[in-house]
């Protein structure tokens, strides 16, 4: 998939995610971002990962658990809408999965292995989706969503967060 979606197939505020994706086909692009990030989680020790830049903050294993909690999410949303499914579909509030689940329980491997097997996933998704798919459009949180604005927006987010995590923690990514 290789064309971009245009604005009217997201909500406004996936404006700034989108934008981030770099022209080309995005099932690559997952595919390589998963390889980057999967070997940056693995290079992190424990107090990497503990590591929080300002009070309130999350922690850098929180931000992975972030990303792979939206993507499992996305992912069902992108599964949903690429397969005719035209209810509307609603949204989700991150700080309740992030307050009710113990991300600082995990190793730096279990977030490794659990990122690579949500990545792993939803590339199988994309891969094998048809031409028509990409296209089909539904409703998530009262806002238009095309199977491909989903797609983008996983890519984005995740690019966001990485940049985030080179910013403010010092990751090296």
């Amino acid at each position: 998939m290789n064309e971009r979606p245009t604005k009217e197939e997201y909500a406004s505020f996936y404006e700034g995610y989108i934008q981030l994706v770099p022209e080309g086909n995005v099932i690559e692009l997952l595919e390589q971002q998963g390889t980057q990030v999967n070997t940056a989680i693995r290079a992190l020790t424990e107090e990497q990962g503990n590591f929080r830049y300002d009070a309130g903050k999350w922690s850098v294993k929180e931000v992975f658990g972030h990303l792979i909690d939206n993507e499992r999410i996305m992912s069902g949303r992108l599964l949903r809408i690429a397969r005719g499914d035209v209810t509307s579909l609603p949204g989700y509030d991150q700080d309740i999965l992030m307050s009710s689940h113990p991300f600082e329980s995990y190793t730096m491997i279990d977030l490794a292995e659990e990122y690579a097997a949500v990545r792993h996933s939803t590339v199988l998704l994309l891969r094998r989706l048809s031409t028509e798919a990409w296209l089909r459009r539904g409703i998530v949180n009262d806002h238009p969503a095309s199977t491909r604005s989903i797609a983008c927006v996983i890519t984005g987010h995740e690019l966001h967060h990485l940049s985030v995590l080179r910013e403010r923690y010092g990751i090296k990514l």
